[in-house]
């Protein structure tokens, strides 16, 4: 399959990530060491929730769209994390996943409005659970961050997730990329890193992004 995006070390492919399930490190010149991923829980963000749910700063209208009608497949799912070592999913509490004691709590410091208070993050990283305070709502938003994405992470959280993998990670994969937070926060470390997006505006979104300047951060240990 021809990608949608290549640079030195992202990979965009702009497809249904069940089309490309079993092909798993074959997608890379590289095996897959992490999954990152964030993919539709079947609650309807996509649908034009967000805009209503501000009260003291107007949230942005994103659309309405239908593609997080239905929670992915359960065995879409574990396929993925098949063909990877590690594994990070957001939302994976909707999911029946394996149990886990290594849970990443995200608190956005939301303030007064009826998102959650936090998101949380199944992983197989076999260390303790962990928190991230990163303010993600309105007008006293951390760094300003721009969002294209109704249900984009923001990228120092992003970065974080893969920061805390225990093992050497030189190849992420995004099967649920949106418009590509994950591959940015890899390729900011020197991370290869592959994304699939079936949306081509967010598969445009994304190598825009990818297209940037990147600023190399220090990996732990120096790797």
């Amino acid at each position: 399959m021809k990608p949608y995006y290549v640079d030195d070390l992202v990979t965009i492919y702009h497809a249904d990530c069940a089309d490309l399930a079993y092909l798993g490190s074959g997608l890379w010149r590289e095996p897959i060491d992490l999954l990152a991923t964030d993919p539709p829980y079947g609650i309807g963000e996509a649908a034009g929730r967000n805009k209503s749910r501000s009260v003291l700063a107007v949230s942005r209208d994103y659309g309405d769209a239908a593609w997080d009608n239905e929670p992915v497949d359960l065995a879409l799912l574990q396929r993925w994390v098949e063909v990877t070592r590690y594994a990070a999913i957001f939302g994976g509490n909707y999911y029946p996943l394996p149990p886990t004691s290594s849970w990443l709590v995200w608190d956005k410091c939301n303030g007064d409005n009826d998102f959650a208070d936090v998101e949380l993050c199944w992983t197989n990283y076999r260390i303790a659970a962990r928190l991230r305070r990163h303010r993600w709502h309105g007008m006293l938003r951390k760094d300003r961050e721009a969002r294209f994405h109704p249900t984009q992470k923001p990228l120092e959280v992003m970065g974080w997730v893969i920061s805390l993998c225990p093992g050497e990670v030189r190849c992420v994969v995004d099967p649920f990329c949106g418009s590509g937070t994950t591959l940015r926060a890899a390729k900011d470390r020197g991370i290869a890193a592959i994304g699939i997006e079936r949306e081509e505006r967010y598969c445009e979104m994304a190598a825009e992004r990818m297209s940037q300047e990147t600023l190399l951060v220090p990996r732990p240990g120096g790797r």
